[in-house]
């Protein structure tokens, strides 16, 4: 199974202030749209999610930023799945410019799917669960 994916977003007036710089704020957003992806890319699809009423909740978010993107620039974020444990799992982020490579921020975030209306924590897939990112 993929355990990684990446997405391409082309910064949009909205993401910036007034001088053209993107928002702390938006780099998030970024990040959840790239989470989305891993998390399909894993093999839950959002129509599995609502069908099931067990949605991934973020527990914790860790970011530092490194270099500023500016309007007219792209983004990659790089999406991997780090860590897995039984109700919970860690997510790391790369944001770079697109076209030079240039390093913007580096993201984690731990999560866990919970199960609504409860608010009860569900175990994470267990195909999720390998050897390569299990710390059980």
């Amino acid at each position: 199974m993929e355990r990684q994916t990446e997405i391409l977003l082309p910064i949009m007036f909205y993401d910036t202030d007034c001088g053209g710089v993107v928002s702390n704020i938006a780099y998030l957003r970024f990040v959840e749209q790239a989470r989305t992806a891993l998390v399909t890319v894993l093999g839950v699809s959002l129509t599995d999610i609502v069908q099931a009423q067990e949605f991934p909740a973020v527990l914790r978010t860790e970011i530092d930023y490194k270099k500023p993107a500016v309007l007219g620039d792209t983004v990659r974020v790089e999406a991997q799945l780090e860590e897995v444990k039984r109700a919970r799992f860690w997510c790391g982020f790369t944001l770079l410019r697109d076209s030079d490579g240039t390093l913007l921020a580096r993201c984690r975030q731990q999560c866990a799917f919970i199960r609504l209306p409860e608010g009860l924590p569900v175990p994470v897939p267990a195909a999720w669960r390998t050897s390569e990112s299990s710390t059980l």
